[in-house]
């Protein structure tokens, strides 16, 4: 029986497939074979991505996401989506990548210990300070997504060379970086594009401990007022963890994106813009490569 949205018989389709009868997006509800179909057997393989990734909602705070994401189609990329990977349009195949497993991750962050479940199983394993995108040709994806990760990174203005080297021409680029004024960055200074721009130059590949010193001095800064061993210690944590190394507010975020996409030289043009000033959150944009 070949299933369509005019004979889908949900009855037969958890017959046919019962581990989505039993798993827990899709147990019990009336229409569960039929949500599991429209959002996945419709239009691949019926396991390709069912039961090896999470079923997530969008958040309220992320709601405006979506309309940036509805630009999206065809096979992409996300880096680092941990436990909250972006709700895309049906039709769309993504694949995860990130510098380890989701349960080396968590070690990292112990907080999201009973979110472990919620963490996307990653495909690719990737040190954007180390080796970019390296493992992937160039024209590889027809999209690719960026959320919070730019601001950990030793070398912002290389990771964007690299999502565009690896989109293809028509392609998109999703990238967003936190409002410092809506976070716990709030009273830390603006990093200087000049400052991103000269670590570019030089080819950085890491985070300096004074990133580190500079965040725990705005975020946490009782804690030098402990032992010089218990400081070293306190960075170490922060490092281990990629803490916050960059600062940006919507507007400065704004004119980094477009700085750096001038002096690389590439053509693209900007789809879809949330800042902060509307979703008290982030600079979330897309950008369609040319």
């Amino acid at each position: 029986m070949n299933l369509t949205e005019d004979n889908f018989d949900n009855a037969f389709y958890l017959a046919l497939y019962p581990d989505v009868a039993v798993h827990p997006a899709y147990q019990g509800k009336a229409n569960g074979g039929w949500l599991h179909w429209a959002q996945f057997g419709c239009h691949e393989n019926r396991q390709a991505r069912a039961l090896s990734q999470p079923i997530a909602t969008t958040p309220p705070h992320l709601k405006h996401r979506s309309a940036g994401y509805a630009l999206l189609q065809g096979k992409g990329l996300e880096i680092g989506a941990l436990n909250q990977p972006a709700q895309l349009p049906v039709g769309c195949d993504v694949e995860y990548a990130d510098v380890a497993s989701r349960e080396t991750l968590v070690a990292c962050f112990p907080e999201l210990k009973e979110q472990l479940q919620q963490f996307v199983i990653v495909n690719h394993y990737c040190d954007l300070d180390k080796q970019g995108l390296s493992l992937f040709p160039a024209a590889r994806f027809d999209f690719i997504i960026l959320n919070h990760v730019i601001e950990h990174v030793a070398n912002p203005i290389n990771v964007v060379a690299e999502l565009f080297r690896v989109v293809k021409p028509r392609g998109y680029v999703v990238i967003s970086a936190p409002d410092k004024l809506f976070t716990f960055d709030k009273p830390r200074a603006l990093t200087p594009f000049e400052h991103l721009w000269e670590e570019y130059q030089q080819q950085v590949t890491d985070v300096t401990d004074e990133h580190y010193i500079d965040f725990l001095q705005a975020v946490h800064p009782t804690v030098f007022n402990d032992s010089p061993e218990r400081v070293k210690t306190h960075i170490a944590n922060v490092k281990n963890r990629r803490e916050h190394a960059h600062v940006w507010d919507s507007a400065h975020f704004a004119v980094f994106m477009q700085t750096c996409l001038n002096r690389l030289a590439i053509t693209t043009t900007c789809c879809f813009v949330s800042d902060g000033k509307h979703n008290q959150f982030e600079y979330f944009s897309v950008w369609q490569k040319q």
